[in-house]
């Protein structure tokens, strides 16, 4: 595939993909991206092919935005995040209500740094078990508890659930199950 530095920027529009949003997908930085952009540094064929990738995907905004609503409106636990950097997406109000800070403080924001010893190697585990390749789409495993005062996680059985989002990026569903 070869593709302007141009061609780049306008389909990252078109999708009003920000250059960071990008960068995540691909595993750069921000800057490789607007280096890309400007025609400065050349895509590796790997990268080019899962740009695109990302680009040949369908966009239905409205799908993503009907996932937010079933998430938010679940009467479980739940939330859901994006499966590469852990960014908050969305989160179920029994969920919320398990945190002692308002959602605000945490959506955007990585929830890696809450995760438990249990769920820290479970993430781990995920490229020998060939998550990341979508061989497995769903996993159940035991936590312990992350000892947060903001984000207190008990012990108890998760879930994680591997969904795509409209722009081709993974996002994980974390149910905990009672």
């Amino acid at each position: 595939m070869t593709i302007s530095g141009a061609g780049i920027r306008r389909m990252r529009l078109l999708r009003s993909m920000k250059q960071q949003h990008l960068a995540e997908l691909l595993g750069v930085n921000q800057a490789t991206v607007s280096r890309w952009e400007r025609d400065q540094l050349p895509l590796s064929p790997e990268q080019a092919g899962r740009l695109e990738r990302i680009f040949a995907s369908p966009r239905h905004a409205a799908a993503d935005a009907a996932l937010k609503r079933l998430v938010e409106d679940s009467i479980r636990s739940v939330h859901l995040i994006c499966d590469v950097t852990h960014r908050l997406l969305s989160a179920s109000r029994p969920r919320q209500a398990e945190w002692h800070a308002p959602l605000a403080v945490f959506l955007g924001r990585s929830l890696f740094s809450y995760a438990s010893a249990e769920i820290a190697a479970t993430e781990q585990s995920l490229e020998e078990r060939g998550w990341h390749e979508g061989r497995l789409l769903s996993l159940t495993f035991e936590t312990g508890a992350n000892g947060s005062a903001s984000m207190p996680i008990a012990a108890g059985r998760v879930t994680w659930e591997r969904i795509t989002l409209s722009d081709g990026s993974a996002g994980r569903l974390v149910t905990t199950i009672d």
